[in-house]
């Protein structure tokens, strides 16, 4: 029978970790006598971080001496005490591949229900010391299990563990773990684990995900994954370079041999080595203002005043110059739906939706198109003209521009109305709620654009923006959300080879102190994403431009290719990143 050997809890603290504080409730010790289980956790018990940990699904985690003993052989210690893998009950019995999704437990005066396979989180392998210990749990399927409770009581050591009910499937924590961590999978338990009611809604939309991208879901049509157009970088010749506006000037670029571009994807961008504008060459992304498959590209560039890349390709730049093109990328590209289609920007934003006006005006669209765009004035607002020419093919087409620095003369020429384009402005507007919206331009107008659209009952899933800047970053647990300017790290320069991170404008060799790329980008504050940092969660993901890479540790699943998965990547050679 089961038992119960220490009931153990802690509340969350500050830890110094890597010259950053993580605040964090992974210590956990034994109490002495009855503790008290309520549905949220155990008395005296805190997570630091509820958005990988505690509530109702995660509200105790159970690890089992059996993997203890396993661990202390493995790393040749015998300094573990209860609760030092950050779990609530430490337990004699109950193995992962024998304890089942949906099991009922009593335990005292208290029931339970498993829910889930612990979260792969970077804090235990700061709890002992093993930075790739997220990894190993998964690897060698031995990772605990969280349990929510059905009846709150009290719980102490000693206590038997007695199982009330058998969960529905007899799908072992051990094989949901794998599911979602390792690779081959087996559809038939994709397809039990995702019916699962008992199944956390975290993990069960995992699988309803995985399924599709699978295509193990008899119902669903498996995306179309098609990789880069080429691999790394090209080169690609400047024909024109074309004043737009006064700050904003259009590069076209073609093939070497004069052959045909591959098409883009409305809404895509290219990342450019910006060869001739400094040593090292900087790489900048730029989207697409060109139509999809027009054989060439076109790029429509701000200039901004210290920018050291936009001001050479909107000043130096001539043409038959060079410039290096990774292939287009980007998730931000027009859907094939049929209902009504909101393109939305401000400023320099427009150059992605004008590529999906193209697409739109190209295929003679039935939809509803409404253009709504904001600029100071006519002065600054590039390709104008060749916007309303698409708009007037459109036979549903709606054009909204707004003026903020305009003259009554020039915003009645243009059929402007006045001040910035605004969530209150666009809530006015009346536009379909069962619109589908793209969105781009500076972050703060994203932001509005987003809440208004939500607020006119458009759902949330159908509002898609682009950021031209760094991704926001998740960084779990650590107190300081402090958003630094990018820079060169700190110290003695590396002597490895080049990374450069294609979102942030920085490059910096690479040190062989550093573990990963992921370090390297924490030293130069780049927004980065990341959770599990030993290659288990994929949560880093990031598209790898150009170059190789190595990986230490292995991940558990290789990422497809054109990705890398930072937290664990070393350089080969020179790389650049889409960070």
């Amino acid at each position: 029978m089961p038992v119960v050997l220490s009931v153990n809890v802690g509340m969350p603290r500050d830890v110094s970790w890597q010259g950053k504080t993580v605040y964090t409730g992974v210590w956990k010790q034994p109490v002495d006598g009855p503790a008290m289980v309520r549905r949220l956790n155990i008395d005296g018990d805190g997570q630091g971080d509820t958005n990988g940990h505690g509530g109702e699904q995660r509200a105790v985690l159970v690890y089992q001496i059996q993997s203890y003993r396993y661990w202390q052989e493995h790393f040749g210690r015998d300094d573990f005490s209860f609760g030092q893998f950050g779990e609530n009950l430490t337990v004699d019995g109950l193995p992962d591949d024998e304890v089942c999704i949906g099991d009922r437990y009593r335990i005292g005066e208290a029931e339970f229900e498993v829910t889930q396979p612990r979260v792969t989180c970077y804090r235990v392998g700061l709890r002992l010391g093993k930075p790739d210990l997220p990894a190993l749990l998964v690897g060698h399927h031995r990772p605990g299990f969280y349990m929510r409770v059905l009846t709150e009581g009290r719980i102490q050591a000693g206590d038997r563990v007695v199982r009330t009910r058998r969960g529905p499937g007899a799908l072992s924590v051990a094989d949901t773990d794998a599911l979602l961590y390792l690779p081959g999978r087996d559809p038939a338990k994709l397809r039990l684990a995702a019916q699962i009611a008992a199944l956390s809604p975290g993990w069960q939309e995992s699988f309803r995900e995985l399924l599709i991208t699978d295509g193990a879901d008899p119902v669903a049509a498996p995306p179309t994954h098609t990789g880069p157009a080429w691999a790394g970088f090209r080169a690609l010749r400047v024909t024109q370079v074309v004043p737009e506006s006064t700050n904003v000037s259009s590069v076209y670029l073609t093939a070497t041999d004069g052959a045909q571009l591959p098409a883009a994807q409305a809404g895509q961008y290219l990342t450019l080595r910006i060869l001739g504008a400094g040593h090292p060459a900087p790489v900048r992304n730029y989207s697409l203002s060109s139509p999809p498959d027009a054989g060439m590209y076109r790029i429509s560039v701000k200039h901004e005043l210290h920018g050291t890349a936009s001001s050479y390709l909107t000043t130096s730049l001539r043409p038959g110059a060079i410039l290096e093109a990774a292939a287009p990328r980007g998730a931000f590209v027009l859907d094939a739906r049929t209902g009504p289609v909101l393109l939305i920007s401000a400023g320099i934003g427009l150059t992605p939706v004008l590529s999906m006006l193209h697409e739109l005006a190209a295929a003679g669209s039935e939809r509803d198109v409404w253009w709504i765009h904001g600029a100071r004035g006519p002065r600054e607002h590039p390709l104008a003209a060749e916007t309303h020419a698409l708009l007037a093919t459109l036979p549903h087409a709606h054009d909204h521009v707004f003026y903020s620095a305009a003259t009554p003369r020039e915003r009645h020429r243009a059929h402007a109305a006045a001040g910035r384009l605004t969530k209150d402005k666009l809530i006015e507007l009346a536009v379909p709620a069962t619109a589908t919206a793209y969105v781009c331009g500076p972050a703060s107008f994203m932001a509005d654009m987003q809440h208004a659209l939500t607020a006119l009952g458009i759902d949330p899933t159908r509002v898609h923006t682009e950021l031209f800047g760094a991704m926001p970053a998740i960084t779990p647990g650590l107190t300081d959300k402090t958003r630094r300017p990018s820079h060169q790290p700190l110290g003695p320069a590396g002597t490895g080879p080049l990374v450069t991170f294609a979102r942030s404008g920085i490059s910096a060799p690479f040190a062989t102190s550093r573990r990963s790329v992921l370090e390297l980008a924490d030293a130069c504050d780049i927004p980065a994403r990341w959770s599990c940092r030993s290659g288990v969660c994929h949560t880093c993901t990031t598209p790898l431009l150009s170059g190789d890479v190595t990986y230490s540790p292995s991940p558990l699943e290789p990422p497809a290719d054109g990705e890398v998965l930072i937290c664990c990547a070393q350089p080969r050679t020179a790389i650049v990143v889409d960070l």
